[in-house]
């Protein structure tokens, strides 16, 4: 761990709460609570450590709150395992579809936008229909991640930004990363649940970091004006996993 972050921990009446303590040349005290569970504060060398833990105190009630709601989103996320029988729900896209499980001589996965319809050889080999079904999704994905990716592109190729290699994995505590010098763009699986236009969104949010590489106000000001709706979207996106 770096020099400059020391983790502490203060009994609040609430229970324990650990944090990270970054000492940064900022005016304020600065407190974020973080997705994963992490509680990370920032404080110049000014600012005593008996101050930051009597400030984590007083905002033990709004820390207690987020990490329960990251909690309960963690629990959402965690999908009763499928049998693959019909009936089953799939969330794509922001909707509800069905399984529809049926037997045929040709074996095939597709959708018509209400039903996924899951043709196999045998109703009763769930080994292979897990197969099936989990090679379904991923192409699904990188169908609509790519269709995305393009569309947004076509808003970037002026600012010579190079076409991305685009990567689709599990994440826990983020929706998508950009590494603009190896010029990959990375996001979510989890975001094939949520609606197009919030997947828009994460899709721009990563291009803008090749302009403006970090969190800053030139970065959110660049968001706004590539997509002025973008907090709405984000509030979506947040209150959709």
């Amino acid at each position: 761990m770096e020099a400059n972050i020391e983790q502490r921990c203060v009994d609040c009446e609430s229970g324990k709460i650990s944090y990270f303590l970054t000492r940064k040349p900022v005016k304020n005290v600065n407190l974020r609570v973080k997705s994963d569970g992490s509680v990370l504060v920032s404080a110049n060398n000014s600012v005593t450590t008996e101050f930051v833990d009597a400030f984590i105190k007083q905002k033990q009630a709004y820390i207690s709150s987020a990490l329960t709601k990251f909690e309960e989103k963690r629990k959402l996320m965690r999908e009763v395992p499928k049998r693959y029988v019909s009936g089953e729900n799939y969330t794509l896209l922001g909707k509800n579809l069905r399984l529809k499980v049926e037997e045929a001589k040709e074996e095939t996965v597709h959708t018509d936008g209400v039903y996924i319809f899951l043709r196999v050889k045998d109703k009763n080999n769930f080994h292979h229909k897990e197969i099936m079904m989990d090679r379904w999704l991923k192409e699904y994905q990188m169908i609509i991640f790519k269709e995305l990716v393009d569309e947004k592109y076509a808003l970037f190729q002026k600012y010579n930004v190079p076409y991305p290699e685009l990567r689709v994995r599990y994440m826990t505590s983020r929706w998508g990363s950009c590494q603009p010098k190896r010029g990959i763009i990375t996001l979510n699986s989890q975001l094939i649940k949520v609606p197009r236009n919030c997947i828009e969104y994460v899709v721009l949010h990563e291009f803008a970091h090749y302009i403006h590489p970090n969190h800053s106000r030139q970065f959110w000001d660049f968001v706004s004006v590539m997509m002025p709706d973008w907090k709405e979207r984000k509030k979506e996106l947040e209150k959709s996993i």
